[in-house]
């Protein structure tokens, strides 16, 4: 009897994580190397020498752009490291091969998963190196957010070396409004922040905490001392209002457009162009303008959190577009997913809730908030995915209303008792 064909969902079940081959890990990053420390103009800075460590260690990084693997791998020459990266981009074919090649660990994003700690740990046994990136996904705005859950729990736990890199300039150069390159500079600097002996002594908390500010970067700040010109091809503020969809001025909500240079208001006028420098230049004397880009992400997030907080009714609905992984076939044309349904998504104190259609069938779901800390953005602001039930799903909104989700996600997340919480010293809500 012929044996039914596994899904690309049983066979990454089934895997067992290995360290990278050596010769096709060098050869690729040598040859990414060659293609790409130029082209970014990556410079790397060394508080530890990365020889002296001759077992199995820990990397941490801030999680500045997409392209974060270059600078990490190639950092820590002639090491192999092994990736644990977001189960879904294993599902697309441009990925899934070089994935394979080099033994690259899958994880769902935040969600608790065994398996993914079952791999880290035979690779630290083997005396393998392992790299992750705690925040979950790359950074939104430019700036970083509090760590997954668990992840002072992971680093005692192992009791191996926790070396990092802290990426400067990563966002800038590849942000996650707009997927163009805006080539400037990148810096990377390589350190210790555990020894086995410091997480012996420290509990879980503790570490949490300084693995959340030892990763704390905010690119637009970086450069208001580092003075790095970006080359955006006249297009810096292209999509820009995907995450500043709120006019400072006005108060309107979408009516935000990101064109060329500048980002302006519909509703009011209020405008500022970004210059070279990511700089915000207002446009006239009366116009309302945040200092940075993050400085705007962060006070939206506070208008919410206000909203939601003194609104026990609070909800946000949209029309939306659902997309799942394949069974069979690997994405292919840089998608992220198969488009099954459409419905009204809505979240409230109640829950993350869908009531439409999959595959031409009736199709509902609720997701308590303390399942959803947050939204994976495995591309750029279009579009927002989770789990239910340990399978992916896409959201795809009819408006350009992303940033808005985030915010209102999060703070529900908080503020019904979710476990994933803010900073201690933000000032989100003061």
């Amino acid at each position: 009897m012929k044996k039914p064909t596994l899904t690309l969902q049983q066979k990454l079940a089934q895997w067992k994580a290995k360290k990278p081959p050596f010769l096709v890990y060098m050869i690729l990053a040598y040859v990414w190397k060659l293609l790409f420390l130029k082209k970014y103009n990556v410079h790397y800075d060394y508080k530890i020498n990365i020889k002296s460590y001759k077992g199995p260690y820990i990397v941490i990084s801030n999680h500045a752009s997409r392209v974060d693997y270059l600078y990490t791998g190639l950092a820590f020459l002639p090491h192999r490291l092994t990736y644990v990266a977001g189960y879904n981009e294993f599902f697309r074919s441009h990925l899934a091969f070089v994935f394979r090649l080099l033994r690259v660990i899958p994880k769902k994003n935040f969600v608790p998963e065994i398996s993914a700690i079952m791999n880290i740990s035979r690779i630290l046994k083997s005396g393998g190196r392992i790299i992750i990136f705690p925040e979950g996904m790359s950074s939104i705005s430019g700036s970083n957010q509090p760590v997954a859950i668990g992840t002072g729990k992971l680093l005692k736990h192992f009791k191996v070396p926790v070396l990092m890199t802290h990426i400067e300039g990563g966002y800038l150069t590849n942000t996650k409004y707009c997927l163009d390159d805006r080539i400037g500079r990148v810096d990377v600097t390589i350190s210790e922040l555990f020894s086995p002996e410091q997480l012996e002594q420290m509990d879980e908390a503790e570490i949490q905490l300084a693995v959340d500010k030892a990763i704390h970067h905010n690119d637009y700040e970086w450069n208001k001392t580092a003075r790095v010109a970006y080359d955006g091809h006249n297009e810096l503020a292209k999509d820009l209002h995907t995450l500043l969809y709120r006019c400072p001025k006005c108060n309107s909500e979408l009516t935000m457009k990101g064109v060329g240079n500048t980002i302006s208001c519909s509703a009011c006028g209020n405008s500022a162009t970004l210059n070279e420098y990511y700089d915000l230049i207002t446009e006239k004397e009366d116009c309302v303008i945040p200092d940075t880009p993050v400085d705007w992400f962060d006070w939206e997030r506070k208008q919410i959190y206000q909203e939601i907080s003194s609104n026990p009714n609070y909800k946000l609905s949209e029309h939306v577009k659902i997309g799942v992984l394949p069974k069979y076939e690997y994405l292919k044309d840089l998608k992220t997913s198969e488009i099954v349904g459409e419905g009204i998504l809505s979240i409230s104190r109640d829950g993350l809730q869908f009531d439409g259609t999959r595959d031409n069938e009736p199709y509902q779901f609720t997701i308590p908030n303390s399942m959803v800390p947050t939204y994976g953005m495995c591309t750029d602001v279009s579009f927002f995915s989770t789990y239910l039930n340990g399978e992916y799903i896409e959201f795809y909104p009819k408006t350009e209303s992303t940033g808005k989700w985030l915010h209102v996600t999060e703070e529900l997340h908080r503020i019904t008792g979710g476990a994933w919480k803010n900073f201690p010293d933000a000032d989100t809500y003061r």
